[in-house]
């Protein structure tokens, strides 16, 4: 009997021992992304700086998924809207500045250069699209989600 007593004891010990430890632990640290994108640019960095918007796409030669992007990007060009692919090969230094790991890396910034919407990877000439128009106008999109930045 009184082993059998030393036993509990010793179970109810150990599990406020890892009850203790547990509660003590630190909470793990936010997830990083695993690209993570520019959350402000220096407008004065890139073509027709004082327009109220910037679409940029980080892109390299290299890359098979960049193929067929600057086209989708050029459609949105207007007199309110700048557009620009900034190609790894040409331009190594913004790719460092920005830190941008992930090609093709595509940008809607604001006049003040806060990025409002991103994609990470290639986009669809309409997500594309409906991104600037929600960044623009909030709310204007049955899809305010895309390329919202967390």
């Amino acid at each position: 009997m009184a082993a059998r007593i030393a036993i509990a004891v010793a179970l109810v010990g150990v599990a406020v021992f890892v009850a203790w430890r547990l509660e003590r632990r630190r909470p793990s640290p936010p997830p990083r992304d695993v690209y993570p994108v520019p959350r402000q640019l220096a407008r004065a960095d890139f073509p027709r700086a004082d327009t109220p918007w910037l679409v940029a796409l980080f892109s390299s030669t290299t890359c098979d998924s960049c193929e067929g992007l600057p086209a989708k990007l050029a459609v949105l060009e207007t007199a309110h809207v700048a557009t620009c692919e900034v190609e790894y090969h040409e331009q190594p230094e913004l790719h460092d500045r920005y830190k941008i790991s992930g090609i093709p890396t595509t940008v809607v910034a604001d006049a003040d250069g806060v990025v409002r919407a991103a994609f990470v990877g290639a986009f669809t000439a309409t997500d594309l699209w409906a991104a600037v128009a929600e960044a623009r106008n909030p709310g204007s999109t049955p899809e305010p989600e895309l390329g919202h930045l967390d």
